[in-house]
Order: structure tokens, then sequence, then C-alpha cells
């Protein structure tokens, strides 16, 4: 049965065009036409890879980081679904989008990086499937997720059509109402796949990093960089939850959703239990001194430490709790820390042997700003076209 009404939902009525859409628009257009240039010219063209270093920046933050900063849909999906948390579920649609986006673009960064791009319809023919490859059931998790993150959205885009007084496509609505029911009987199903998905590729990401061996500083090369990095996608997710929902608030003018500062809670317990099994193993492995040696490596270390304990730290006490600026700066804290962790691993900690340098050029940099800004530009015209953001009926606009 088709609802009658959005009652978590609502569309934010704003203008599109504002000064912010444009010079988003502008990085993209920068960021683009540097992909443009590297399929014109070849990848050596706009980037610094090489045989020592064939991962960059491309891959470190659009796939590896990327993708834990868009792991909002799933973190949140585990509180709603498994642990029954409804009252989250107002939450739920501005983190997939955020997640969507993340997804999609982790996808597309992978085909940029690729140097034989060309060859890429392999990855759909069964009979060249490398079925025991751990970038190959990263490939598929990240592929399905991205279809599954597209159909958990649909909702919200059947919405806008459903309950549009005039219509300027009446077949469209029509065609909505009859498949917005069909589509919420089988929903379900596709949310089981957004939890389990997640799941599997975010431990598989760690596990990619283990096959470096010896190349990888022993500060982060472990057998446990799997649930390392599934933990670590799991806080980084909420603390995008929290970044988003704090700094949606302060941009539209929406009063802060009280359902972050409870969310908040669930952070330093996995902080906790990341940092309890990234001392316990440095410390068996008897690397815990080679961490605090004071190199470079060291220093590294400390700083991503510092910032996830630190940002945990904070939201244990409910005087940062309850305030929507600490919150917000305690989620920063925990993004860069979390996600400084995953560039140690994928570059900084990464010494193929002597000779070999790796320093991102400058169109590289473009190509990631590109598709960060095209990503956020995205989310600003979505929540303004779609009843993504949670109903303000109820609460009091801030002015």
């Amino acid at each position: 049965m088709v609802p009658k009404s959005n009652e978590y939902m609502a569309l934010h009525r704003e203008k599109i065009l504002t000064p912010s859409f444009w010079v988003l628009l502008a990085f993209t257009v920068i960021g683009f036409y540097c992909i443009g240039l590297r399929y014109v010219m070849g990848i050596g063209a706009v980037s610094n890879l090489s045989d020592g270093f064939p991962w960059g920046i491309w891959i470190a933050y659009d796939v590896a980081t990327g993708t834990a900063l868009a792991c909002g849909g799933y973190a949140l999906a585990i509180v709603i679904y498994i642990m029954n948390g409804w009252k989250y579920h107002p939450l739920i649609r501005s983190a997939i989008v955020t997640s969507l986006f993340g997804y999609a673009l982790a996808g597309f960064s992978v085909m940029v990086d690729l140097g034989r791009y060309w060859n890429a319809y392999s990855f759909f023919m069964p009979s060249r499937w490398q079925v025991n490859s751990v970038m190959f059931e990263v490939a598929v998790c990240v592929m399905a997720y991205n279809v599954v993150l597209a159909i958990e959205l649909l909702p919200a885009i059947l919405e806008r059509f459903v309950h549009s007084k005039n219509p300027r496509f009446p077949k469209l609505k029509e065609y909505a109402r009859k498949v917005y029911p069909k589509l919420d009987k089988i929903l379900i199903f596709f949310i089981v796949l957004g939890i389990t998905l997640p799941t599997m590729h975010q431990s598989s990401l760690g596990s990619m990093m283990i096959i470096a061996g010896s190349k990888l500083n022993p500060i982060w090369q472990t057998g446990f960089l799997p649930i390392l990095f599934l933990i670590n996608a799991m806080y980084i997710g909420y603390s995008v939850i929290i970044f988003e929902s704090t700094l949606s608030s302060v941009v539209f003018g929406r009063p802060f959703e009280k359902e972050v500062r409870v969310i908040a809670k669930v952070v330093p317990y996995l902080t906790a239990a990341w940092l309890i099994i990234r001392f316990a193993d440095l410390y068996h492995r008897g690397h815990l001194s080679t961490a605090f040696s004071g190199d470079y490596y060291s220093k590294m270390f400390l700083v991503e430490t510092l910032l996830i304990a630190g940002g945990a730290y904070m939201l244990t006490w409910k005087h940062f709790r309850m305030s929507p600026r600490w919150v917000f700066v305690s989620a920063v804290m925990l993004c860069v820390g979390g996600s400084w962790y995953r560039f140690s691993v994928y570059i900084i900690g990464f010494n193929p042997a002597k000779g070999w340098e790796y320093f991102p050029s400058l169109p590289e940099f473009f190509i990631t700003l590109g598709l960060v800004a095209f990503e956020i530009l995205g989310y600003m015209v979505l929540v303004k076209m779609f009843p993504i953001m949670p109903n303000l009926e109820g609460h009091k606009k801030n002015a």
C-alpha cells in the first residue's frame, strides 16, 4: 500500500543553483577534464604512479578510504535492522545517499586507475574470473553494493512522484504508484544484502595488503588487518553520520537531530575494541617499541592513534555529546584519524624497495578533488529534489 504522506522524510525545498553549487561544479569540471586527459594521453601523463607504486591516491583514498567514509548507510542499517533501533530510521536515507555516491565513485576511480581499462569487460565474463583473488571479491561486492544502494534509495525517488499533487508526467506517477508497493515487499532482502556485502569487502580491503608482506611497515602489517579494517569502517561510518547530520543542520538551517547524540555513544565502544586489538597485536608481534621509536613511521602512527583515541574519548563525556559543535569536532577527528590509518596501510607505510618514491601529481589531486566535489554536489541536489532528509514536523526550525 502506498503511504498517504511522508511520515519520516520530507523534501528540502531550497534553491539548487546556489554559490556553493557553482564552486563545487567548477572543481568537478576540472577533475573530469583531468580524467579526460588521462584517457587521451595515458595514465603516465597525469599521475606519478610507477612499477614500485602501482596504487596511489586514487586507490588509497577513492577506494580504500572513500568506501569507509561511505559506510554510514551500512553502520546505520546494523543499528536499525539488527539491533531494532527504529528511532534512527529518519537518518537512513541521507546515509544511503552518501554511501551510494561514495561507492559509485570508488568503482569509477578503479576505472581511472586501471592501466589497461579496455580489458575491464573481462570482469563480466565468468570464464576469466579468478575466484581465489581478494581483489575479485572486493570488485564483486562493491559492484553489487552499488546496485543494492540504488534499490534502497529508489523508494525516495518513487515517493517524489507518488505524492506529487500536480505531476508533469502523469504516467510516471501512475507507474510509481504501481511499483512502490511491490518494491516495499522485497526491500528487506536488499537490506540484508546491504549489511552483508560491506562486511565482506571492508575486511577484504585489509586482506589485500597482507599479501604485501615485508613491503608494508611492521607497524601496520598484521594478520588482523581484515578485522581492523572492518571495525575501522564501522566507527568511521557512524562518525560520517554525525558529521553529515550536523553539517546539514547548519547549512540547511535545520534543527540538530537528537538521534545523533545517541549514535555518538556507540562510537567509543567500537574505537576501544579497535585500539585494544591494535595495541595487543603490536605487543604480541614485538613491535610496540617500533611504534614508539620516534622515526617517520612512528610519528604517522602516533598522529592517527591520537586523533582516533582523542575523538572517541570526547564522546564518552555527556558535556561534549550534548554540544553540536563538539560532537562535530569529535566526528572530524575520528574521520581524519580513521582515514589516516587507511592511508598509512596503503601508501605511507608501503615501501616496495630502495629507490622507489611516490607523491601524487597535481592532476591526481584534482581528479580526487573533482570526484569528492561531484559527490557533495550530487548530495546537495538530491536532498532538494527528493524526500531524503528527516521530516521537520514536530521540530522548531532554526532561525
